[in-house]
């Protein structure tokens, strides 16, 4: 704490050696000070109250006050011409001084005193303002230079200190004992009341000083002290005792201390506390130290697993690490490089062969290529595993990653830079173990598929195939038999009387075929034909229904150039329903067993005497690929003429059409030769396609189907086994491993792994040290903090207490205001009496009541006229 002089150049020298206890400064004319002494004051209980230490740099040396007095005094005298700004800096150690930074002014009709210097000194919130006036000018108080430079850089008066010197010079001036009493209880101008004030003589130092160079006792100087307290009490009476002599001035400049303290330990709690907090956590980082034995260093090691381990699971579970790689690697790059595997150049027809070939030796396979369609699937299969082992690679790359990251954010792992790179070792390790048997996993997971291939798929597609062929037969091989008897069937039951619920469906379907043979006549059945050569044809054409047994009258259009049929619903339609491209298609004509055959006996009924003659109408359109369709869903399209003309006509153009773009005609099917109801008959065989490698093309593209289906389950299978073997296993086992390996280890290998980094060794000792200073000044100034609150609710109720003036003495009444008063207006004929110690004055003298208007009284330093009571342990005088 700095505590700055701001005075008039009258006893300040004096005050600041009352106290440090000792002459130090010069005093009197011959010792006005000339340029700012800087006094340090370090206090040591344990020195005499004579002796006094002197600390230059780093030595100390004994010295006494008359000699540091005679000293300044010699530099003080060779800068008198008073242009010299430095400062004179002392470092003393002593008994009875506080532990305070003096700093001694020279008074401010000194030429070196300018705002330039008031205000380096004076503007620091931490300096004290010690404004020291005497007590014979004490009524003009509120003129005061020192008071007004005071006031403007301390409004509030919180760093201000008051103190008025000399009272004993002013003993016989009632008028300044007034004022000075005034002062002293707070009663005086505005300006001066928020300011605590103390009186003082100032020759308590010098007295104790003489007292001790004449063979004095040791408490001389606390027997000076309360001399000098006694004699003010006598000189003013009416004054607060707490106020007057050297322990006031002390508790006066502790009190602003406390003031200041109270204001700023809020905010310099506030921010030790943060400080501790950043502290505390950087110890944390760094641990606590490591014990010294070996059970110790092996708990400490375990430990420090156990940390590992919990920072790897954040790493992998949470989203501080790189665990969504693992993810990214299962839904991105497996499933790509599954994708991009080469499937199409091993079911190309030529490989599908070749491999067909090689697989049944040197006898072709009689039924089925069976043994080469397993060994095509083995071979596709093959190539999943070099993709499946790239992704337990790539979660193991993931994994490593992990181990380093969370090596690296363990705290405790960096103490130790050998162990930590043992446990990345050790962990890495592991996962290498896990790395394995996930990648013997995910090859057994293919394997599986290559070793079994289960029938049940191939079967679903063999009867599939088979039924569609077996509808066709139905279709071709209806005996004649079956004609006669719907033929007949049908005319018994035109004979034969019907009930009309029965003959509600025949009737509808006879009036329906007659009202479309009634439309059929009345719009023409003759074919069109357009085009620059008459390329186009266009009629209309009974189509047999996919959905029913009926038929629906739809326009067809057949263009030669392109070889397409093509039919609408309508003739004024634009856009077709369906379209045939004849080069594929056979161009068959239905006989009459074939189309009694194709029709039910309901149908048959419904379709009256006259469907035997229709059924010559009918031709039918096959495609020439068995089990292929020729439009949309329908593997055959059954098509009537309305006439026989147009029948011929049609049939003719189609398989000139059909020849023309490659399409192969059929001629009259011939009947069969056999009936049989074996799948395996001659005639079903021969129905059979004749070219062998559409039939292995057909096989290839069911086994890409099956393989394709496998190739899916093992992108979704792949990833459940690299999960299971390797991330689970890291996350449960990882622990395990390291406490194995780590016990395995001798104690004399875990303390050489343990060994400290020097660094972080001596940054925790510095760490640990500012950690203790800053929890003992926190808990100081805690404990100031509430005393301070206490201090000053208990010195709320003490000034209330003392604030009213007392009855008796010199401040009763308004005789303080009657002092100010004077020394503003000038001398005035008073009668008043003020009673000060029996003396009786009238203040009709200017020279004798304080009035320095043009006497010479303020500003030469008067000797004293009377000295303090001497000691009771000395009869000497002063």
């Amino acid at each position: 704490m700095r505590l700055a002089m701001v005075d008039q150049g009258a006893g300040k020298s004096a005050s600041l050696n009352s106290l440090i206890g000792h002459p130090v400064l010069p005093t009197g004319e011959n010792g006005a000070t000339r340029a700012p002494i800087s006094i340090e004051l370090n206090r040591d209980t344990s020195l005499s109250s004579k002796l006094i230490i002197l600390q230059i740099e780093n030595k100390s040396q004994q010295v006494s006050a008359s000699a540091l007095r005679h000293s300044l005094q010699d530099r003080l005298s060779k800068g008198s011409s008073g242009r010299s700004r430095d400062e004179i800096y002392l470092k003393l150690r002593t008994s009875t001084a506080p532990p305070l930074k003096l700093i001694d002014l020279p008074g401010l009709d000194q030429r070196i005193m300018d705002d330039k210097m008031i205000s380096e000194y004076v503007e620091h919130n931490d300096a004290i303002l010690l404004v020291v006036v005497p007590a014979a000018q004490a009524p003009e108080i509120s003129s005061s230079r020192a008071l007004r430079i005071a006031k403007e850089y301390d409004a509030e008066s919180t760093r201000t200190v008051g103190v008025i010197s000399k009272i004993d010079q002013a003993a016989t001036e009632s008028k300044a004992l007034a004022a000075v009493q005034a002062l002293l209880l707070n009663q005086g101008p505005p300006k001066t009341s928020d300011i605590p004030w103390v009186a003082l003589i100032g020759q308590s130092v010098s007295i104790a000083s003489a007292q001790s160079g004449s063979g004095a006792s040791e408490n001389s100087l606390e027997t000076a002290w309360r001399a000098e307290t006694e004699s003010l009490k006598s000189i003013l009476t009416g004054a607060p005792q707490s106020k007057l002599g050297r322990v006031a001035l002390v508790e006066a400049l502790a009190g602003q201390i406390r003031n200041r303290m109270k204001l700023r330990l809020p905010t310099l709690l506030t921010g030790l506390q943060g400080k501790s907090q950043i502290v505390q956590e950087e110890l944390v980082k760094l641990g606590e130290s490591m014990v010294s034995s070996a059970e110790g260093t092996r708990a400490l090691a375990l430990q420090l697993c156990r940390e590992f381990e919990d920072k790897f699971l954040q790493h992998l579970t949470g989203g501080e690490g790189n665990g969504w790689k693992v993810v990214a690697s299962f839904e991105g790059n497996f499933p790509n490089r599954i994708k991009q595997l080469p499937i199409d150049r091993h079911f190309d027809i030529n490989n599908v062969k070749r491999i067909v070939l090689e697989a049944d030796g040197y006898q072709p396979y009689l039924i089925s290529p069976e043994k080469g369609l397993r060994s095509l699937i083995k071979g596709v299969l093959e190539m999943a595993k070099e993709p499946s082992r790239m992704c337990v690679d790539e979660v193991h790359r993931v994994l490593v990653d992990l181990v380093s990251a969370a090596a690296n954010a363990t705290p405790g792992l960096g103490r130790y830079p050998p162990f930590k790179r043992e446990i990345v070792a050790i962990a890495s390790s592991a996962l290498e173990t896990f790395k394995n048997e996930s990648k013997n996993m995910v090859v057994a997971l293919v394997d599986m598929e290559r070793a079994f291939v289960p029938p049940q798929h191939f079967i679903r597609l063999v009867q599939r195939r088979m039924e569609r062929q077996r509808r066709e037969d139905e279709l071709k091989n209806r005996s004649s038999k079956k004609a006669i008897d719907a033929e007949q069937s049908i005319l018994n039951r035109a004979t034969s009387p019907q009930t009309g619920q029965q003959s509600g469906g025949n009737l509808k379907s006879m009036k329906e075929k007659s009202s479309q043979q009634d439309k059929d006549t009345q719009e023409g059945s003759g074919l069109k034909t357009a085009g620059p050569d008459g390329e186009i044809t266009a009629g209309y054409l009974l189509k047999k229904s996919g959905k029913g047994s009926g038929w629906s009258r739809r326009w067809f259009v057949l263009n030669e150039k392109s070889g397409k049929l093509g039919y609408t619903k309508k003739q004024e339609e634009r856009h077709f329903r369906g379209v045939i491209t004849l080069e594929e298609c056979n161009i068959d004509e239905i006989s009459d067993d074939d189309e009694a055959s194709a029709k039910s006996s309901k149908d048959k009924k419904s379709n009256g005497p006259d469907s035997g003659k229709a059924s010559n109408l009918i031709f039918k359109i096959t495609s020439k690929v068995p089990y292929k369709t020729v439009m949309k869903a329908q593997s055959a399209v059954l098509l009537k003429a309305e006439s026989m003309a147009d029948k011929v006509e049609w049939i003719n153009k189609l398989r000139n059409v059909a020849q023309a773009k490659g399409g192969q005609a059929v001629t009259e099917p011939s009947f069969p030769m056999r009936q049989s109801l074996s799948d395996g008959s001659l005639d079903a065989m021969a129905r059979k396609p004749a070219d062998p490698e559409e039939e292995l093309r057909w096989m290839s593209q069911e086994v890409r189907g099956y393989v394709e289906a496998v190739l899916n389950s093992l992108a979704a299978n792949v990833p459940k086994a690299v999960v299971l073997c390797q991330v689970e296993k890291a996350k449960e086992d990882m622990l395990n491993q390291l406490y194995s390996s780590v016990s395995a280890q001798s104690s004399a290998k875990i303390e050489e792994l343990l060994q400290e980094d020097h660094n972080v060794k001596h940054k925790r000792e510095r760490v640990q040290k500012q950690s203790s200073l800053l929890s003992k000044l926190t808990r100081q100034l805690s404990v100031h903090d509430n005393r301070a609150a206490a201090a000053s609710n208990w010195s709320d109720r003490g000034n209330a207490a003392e604030s009213s003036p007392r009855s008796s003495g010199p401040s009763s009444g308004d005789d303080w205001r009657s002092a100010f008063d004077a020394a503003a207006n000038g001398p005035s004929d008073l009668s008043s009496r003020y009673g000060s110690g029996g003396h009786s004055r009238r203040y009709s003298d200017p020279s004798q009541n304080g009035d320095v208007s043009s006497g010479s009284n303020s500003s030469s330093r008067r000797t004293p006229t009377r000295l303090p009571p001497a000691p009771p342990q000395s009869s000497s005088r002063y």
